[in-house]
C-alpha cells in the first residue's frame, strides 16, 4: 500500500514503508481460532430445551465480544501503524480512531542502533533506538521487521541527505558569489 502522498513534499519519495513485525499479530490469529472452536464447542454443548437459543446467542456474543477486543483491535492497531522512510525524513504514525504522529527529518538524526533478543534474530526483527539533534531525545521503535537492514538503510540515507543539503547550499553560495539573486539562466 502506497503512503498518501499529500504527506510528502514535492521532491520527497518514499524509500521503505513498514508495519511492526508481523509476529505482533500472531497471538490475535490463535486466539481468534480457539475463539472460534471453544464458541461453536459451547453453541453445540447447550442442551436442548426452551432457552437454548437464548444460551447459544449469549455464546456466540460473548465470542463476538472477546474477538473485537482481543482480534480486531491488536490487527487494526497493527494495521494502522506506519513507519516510513522517505528521502528527506522518517515519519511514525500510529491510531485507530485517533492518530498519533512524529516526523524526524533525516538532518536532525544523530545516530541509529538497533538491538535484537535471540528471538528477534530469529524472526529478523528488532528495536531501533534513533537519536535526534534536539530536545527530544531518543526515538525507540520496537518490532521492527529487518532492523539491522532498517538501521543501515537509515544512516545511508542520513548520509545521503547531508549530500543533498551540502550539494543544494554550494548552489547557493556561488550564485551569491556570482552575484546572482534567482535561479541560474541557461547560459549560450
Amino acid at each position: 500500500m502506497a503512503y498518501p502522498d499529500k504527506l510528502l513534499a514535492d521532491d520527497e519519495e518514499v524509500v521503505r514503508h513498514l508495519h511492526p513485525h508481523w509476529l505482533t499479530v500472531f497471538w490475535p490469529v490463535v486466539l481468534f481460532l480457539v475463539l472460534v472452536g471453544l464458541g461453536s464447542f459451547g453453541a453445540a454443548m447447550i442442551p436442548a430445551g426452551s432457552n437454548q437459543g437464548v444460551y447459544r446467542l449469549v455464546v456466540v456474543v460473548a465470542a463476538v465480544v472477546l474477538g473485537v477486543a482481543f482480534v480486531v483491535v491488536p490487527l487494526l492497531k497493527w494495521r494502522t501503524t506506519h513507519y516510513v522512510i522517505t528521502t528527506h525524513r522518517l515519519l511514525y504514525r500510529v491510531g485507530i480512531l485517533s492518530r498519533t504522529g512524529r516526523d524526524l527529518g533525516l538532518s536532525r538524526i544523530t545516530d541509529v542502533s538497533y538491538s535484537q533478543t535471540l528471538w528477534d534474530r530469529i524472526i529478523n526483527s528488532g528495536t531501533l533506538t534513533i537519536e535526534t539533534a534536539g530536545e527530544g531525545g531518543s526515538t525507540v521503535f520496537s518490532a521492527i521487521p529487518d532492523s539491522e537492514g532498517v538501521q543501515q538503510l537509515l544512516n545511508h540515507m542520513v548520509e545521503e541527505d547531508a549530500d543533498r543539503r551540502a550539494q543544494e547550499s554550494a548552489g547557493y553560495i556561488g550564485q551569491y558569489y556570482r552575484g546572482e539573486t534567482g535561479p541560474v539562466p541557461p547560459q549560450r
